[in-house]
């Protein structure tokens, strides 16, 4: 039987973060998994270019740094308070990126990611953090779109 002790779930802090807890704690709970929660802060560095100080993007980014910390743990508090073994943790750079090495580092069994149902336009523009985690992750991954799921998205 596979074992699935460690349990990534991503969240943005979006709305689709919120919408898809449902789907992630029982799952945690059905294989008594240790459940973490990422949340990544994007790198500032390319305004180096635009001639804003070094110290100034520093100084946002570690303040960045601490509201996701913030955040992160409010979001625990909020919807896995009643769960025992969650974890919280920020990392920062590019998202699938940080989200990939998160699963390597901490040997993640599986990841439960949602997805914003973007299309098209919004896709190419913005890109798909869930496309490229599902493509690069050496864990299985399972991705929800809350949007697409009856009952959820009226």
């Amino acid at each position: 039987m596979i074992m699935i002790h460690k349990i990534l779930f991503p969240v943005d802090f979006s709305e689709v973060s919120s919408k898809i807890v449902p789907w992630v704690i029982p799952v945690a709970r059905k294989f008594e998994s240790e459940l973490h929660l990422l949340f990544v802060a994007r790198n500032l560095q390319y305004f180096d270019s635009l001639y804003v100080p070094h110290d100034t993007i520093q100084s946002l980014q570690d303040e960045i740094v601490r509201g996701g910390k913030k955040r992160v743990e409010e979001f625990a508090r909020t919807y896995c308070a009643d769960y025992l073994t969650c974890k919280t943790s920020v990392a920062f750079g590019d998202a699938a990126e940080e989200i990939v090495r998160y699963i390597k580092s901490e040997e993640i069994d599986l990841v439960i990611i949602g997805t914003h149902g973007r299309k098209s336009l919004d896709r190419v523009l913005f890109g798909s953090v869930a496309d490229s985690v599902i493509k690069m992750s050496p864990a299985p991954v399972l991705s929800i779109n809350p949007y697409r799921i009856k009952g959820l998205s009226e």
